[in-house]
Formats: C-alpha cells, structure tokens, sequence
C-alpha cells in the first residue's frame, strides 16, 4: 500500500464548548497508483483528511503510514518530499513575487538541500520549458514573467506542475478547481487526468462535485459527519451515475440531504 490510515481521530477544540470531531476512527488503504476521489458534505473531514496526511496537524488518535513509512509524527516539512499538493485557491501555491522559472526551481528541489548554487540552472529552465509547453498557455515563454502576473487558471496550472515536478509519492488536491470559472476548471481537470495518468501518481482528491467524482479516478469515498460512509471502487464506479450515488447516500444517511448544500451535481 501507499497510504495507510489506521483508526485515525482528530479533534478540534477538545475540552471545550465548540469542541469538533472532525475525524473519527477512520481507516482507510490506497494503493500504489490509485486515484481516490472524496466526496461529502461541508464539515464532513475531507479537508481534515487531507491535512492530517500532509502533516499540518497530528492525529489525536491512530497512525499515518506513507509507503511503508510511519510518518504519523513527522511535521509538514519533512512530508513536503513526499506530497505534492494543490489547494483551493491558486494563490496559495505559488509566490507571486517570483518568476515563473524561480517557482518551478523551488518546487524541483522539494525536500532537497539547498546549497549556494545557481538558483535556476541552464538544464533546469531548459525542462521547464518542454513542462510547461504541455499545458499550452504559452508560459514556456514567459520564464521571466513574474507570477503575480498570471491568471487564476495559469497560476493553478503552474501549481499542477510545481506539485509533480519532483515526482511525489502521493498527490493531494483539495477542491482544486471550485474558485475557478468552468471551463477554466475543465481544463484544470484535464490537466490533471494527463499528469496523474501520465506519471501513474498515487492521488487523493477532494471534490463536491459529484459528476467530477465519477468521472475522476478509480475509487470513490463519501464521507460525512468524520467517518467514511460509502468506499466504491473498479467497474462499479464505472456504472454508478449521479442518482444511483445520490440513492445510495440517502440509504446510507438520510439526514445527509436534509440541506441542499450537501454536494454539488
């Protein structure tokens, strides 16, 4: 296995009054290779998850084990050279006083020493260039452009590069798509197919949009309320569409649809 989650519980505020169960007794195998997309309502962990294998914060409870390593105790920067990740908003994956060249530097050298040498060397901007010449929005040009001078949708596809830049061993996106207009946020998704499919990376992404879910990877995870609720996976993703799943849910958890904020179709 990849990714190993044993009887993972995480509280938030413990001992007192807007004390929060985030995450309860959750355990959870990914293997090597697999893209596991996680729905659920608003407060349902999802994020929480994807924070506790990163490291932002420990567990109260349980262990973390990244490709055979148990790294439940490591803090943020230690996992940072095994995690690519990509958050909601695209401004929090780049600096934007940097160049583009400068930004794709850092990220290559993700959990490496980093001595007093040439920041980007001449081999370095020559495979950004073949990198980003990929994603056809003509930044293989722009090396020397500061990144605060990009678009919403080209900062979060130079973030999708930055992240599997130094191949990771796991790739966590956390709604990677919902601060961006539609069809921005398609062809962030189809970035995203080619490089994870490309480069066959073990990946974790957070959505609420239901037809993302289906449509996106080989595994399914509902959670709600901490725990999760519904784990599907091969040929009976395939098959599921939106209201099978929706149906499947309410029979699972009826008071999840009591809102219609519950998910995105």
């Amino acid at each position: 296995m990849m990714l190993e989650l044993i009887k993972i519980t995480k509280y938030f505020h413990r001992g007192s009054v807007n004390e929060v169960l985030a995450l309860h007794d959750i355990s959870l195998d990914v293997g090597r290779g697999d893209f596991v997309s996680i729905i659920g309502s608003n407060g349902a962990g999802k994020s929480t998850l994807l924070n506790c294998v990163a490291g932002c914060f420990f567990p109260d409870q349980g262990v973390i084990v990244l490709d055979q390593r148990d790294v439940s105790k490591w803090p943020e920067f230690k996992r940072a050279a095994l995690i690519g990740r990509v958050f909601q908003d695209p401004l929090l994956g780049t600096c934007a006083s940097m160049s583009i060249e400068q930004n794709l530097a850092l990220a290559l050298r993700r959990g490496r020493r980093r001595g007093l040498g040439r920041g980007v060397r001449f081999e370095d901007r020559e495979m950004f260039r073949e990198k980003l010449t990929h994603l056809d929005l003509g930044l293989e040009n722009r090396l020397q452009d500061t990144v605060g001078l990009l678009s919403g949708g080209q900062r979060q596809a130079l973030t999708m590069v930055m992240a599997t830049l130094a191949r990771p061993e796991i790739l966590l996106l956390d709604e990677h798509t919902a601060a961006l207009d539609p069809k921005t946020g398609q062809q962030i998704l189809d970035l995203t197919q080619r490089l994870v499919e490309g480069m066959g990376l073990t990946t974790l992404m957070v959505t609420h949009n239901m037809h993302q879910a289906l449509r996106m990877g080989n595994r399914l995870i509902m959670m709600h309320r901490g725990e999760v609720i519904l784990d599907i996976a091969g040929q009976e993703k395939a098959r599921l569409q939106v209201d099978d799943l929706l149906a499947r849910f309410y029979t699972l958890k009826k008071e999840a649809f009591s809102s219609d904020k519950m998910l995105l179709v």
